[in-house]
């Protein structure tokens, strides 16, 4: 079932309707994702910041040390034991 129906203009642009921007939380300058899933079309609304965006601001400029998978493999138990450690 369809939420709103919106029509093409000759220039290629759409309205989004009332109903469909509020859900969203769109507004002017809003910038929308159109996505093809098996054989619909996803508009999402994009997030204001990339994960690069994210990266950066908790890590900084600061590249980590590239690690071998043996070391990817055998800091992950040593996490968990070290974040649920008793005492």
């Amino acid at each position: 079932m369809a939420l709103a129906r919106s029509r093409i203009t000759a220039q290629g642009q759409i309205s989004i309707p009332l109903e469909i921007r509020r859900k969203l939380s769109v507004g002017p300058g809003s910038i929308l994702e159109w996505q093809e899933e098996l054989s619909q079309i996803v508009v999402r609304r994009v997030g204001r910041f990339s994960s690069e965006d994210i990266h950066n601001a908790v890590f900084g400029a600061r590249v980590p040390k590239p690690k071998t998978l043996d070391e990817l493999k055998a800091g992950i138990p040593a996490h968990i034991r070290k974040r649920y450690a008793r005492g």
